[in-house]
């Protein structure tokens, strides 16, 4: 998003303290905690767009709680990122976590996303592809939970492989 998490990591390279702002920017709203603004406002833009401010915090907070020293593997989408965890660890709860993030309203997501966020640990995470998913949450056709839901469901590992439909199986 314009440079935003290179922005972040510009700054985690010359001091580490901005990533334990960003974290302790999380146990707030999203936006209303003062020190984390030096690292956040330089590129919030439309000031009327609480929506837009809001999603720059939480993603900031977000990429501090993920961020690792020499994470191994190139970031992917959320969708993707649940479909490995879901695959590597087997675990049932994960598809419900991911259903009832994809199913929060703006006053749920902050919550859900850090749940994910923490449970995402292992897996390398496109913060870019997050902030610029989450400014579009609200859009009346959910094309940010479709592309997630779409991106999950394609990259799980299926214990049955799929056979193809047949002309006759389909009538």
């Amino acid at each position: 998003m314009n440079g935003f998490i290179e922005w972040l990591e510009r700054l985690n390279e010359k001091d580490t303290k901005v990533r334990a702002v960003l974290r302790r920017s999380l146990a707030f709203d999203p936006g209303v905690f003062p020190p984390a603004y030096p690292f956040v406002e330089p590129f919030v833009t439309d000031e009327e767009n609480s929506w837009r401010r809001q999603m720059f915090y939480l993603v900031a907070g977000l990429w501090a709680s993920h961020w690792r020293e020499g994470r191994i593997g190139a970031p992917m989408p959320i969708g993707k990122a649940c479909a490995a965890y879901q695959t590597k660890s087997v675990s049932a709860s994960t598809e419900r976590r991911f259903i009832n993030l994809l199913d929060a309203d703006s006053d749920q997501l902050p919550h859900r996303l850090r749940q994910m966020i923490a449970l995402l640990k292992e897996q390398a995470v496109d913060f870019d592809d997050l902030l610029k998913k989450l400014l579009y949450w609200n859009d009346e056709r959910k094309r940010t939970q479709n592309s997630w839901a779409r991106d999950f469901y394609r990259n799980m590992n299926h214990e049955t492989e799929k056979e193809p439909i047949t002309r006759e199986e389909s009538k």
